[in-house]
């Protein structure tokens, strides 16, 4: 058993990235990364927020290019792989319309010790706020914005 999970923390073949249009079976991607090996799994789910700001927000709207996406989380996913030892990652990230209390993004990833998914899990949301091309347009009860995670503008101003 031990030997499995050491091959997929190396190979990293397993992970599971989607962008999709309707809303994130969270269980699909607990499932993608769940194995006899792992003994954590650790998770990141992003909501949808009532109000940003004082603010009333009534629904966030996201839009992808797919391909790029996927293949910027699939960078980030071999760089986790590289600081920590994984057994399984899965990204759902979705487009469209997402209303109040529904996610937008879910991460899971599995390790043989928590301190590693755990540490992963966050190093993923981050990274994916900073370098995949989704954008997020916030809709307020008296207007909208397409807004730039504050992750992205940190990255933005190092560069410069």
């Amino acid at each position: 058993m031990e030997r499995e999970a050491v091959k997929k923390m190396k190979e990293g073949k397993d992970d599971v990235l989607d962008i999709v249009d309707t809303t994130i079976d969270m269980g699909k991607y607990v499932d993608a990364v769940r194995d006899p090996g792992a003994g954590a799994i650790s998770t990141f789910i992003g909501t949808t927020r009532d109000t940003f700001q004082n603010k009333e927000v009534i629904e966030l709207q996201y839009e992808a290019y797919k391909p790029m996406a996927i293949l910027e989380l699939k960078k980030i996913c071999t760089l986790a792989r590289s600081k920590w030892s994984l057994i399984g990652i899965a990204v759902a990230h979705r487009l469209g319309t997402v209303p109040i209390g529904e996610e937008s993004v879910f991460i899971a990833v599995s390790s043989v010790h928590r301190k590693d998914s755990l540490d992963a899990c966050q190093f993923i949301i981050d990274e994916l706020k900073a370098r995949v091309p989704i954008w997020k347009k916030e809709v307020y009860s008296n207007g909208e914005v397409w807004k730039e995670n504050a992750e992205f503008l940190q990255r933005a101003q190092v560069r410069s």
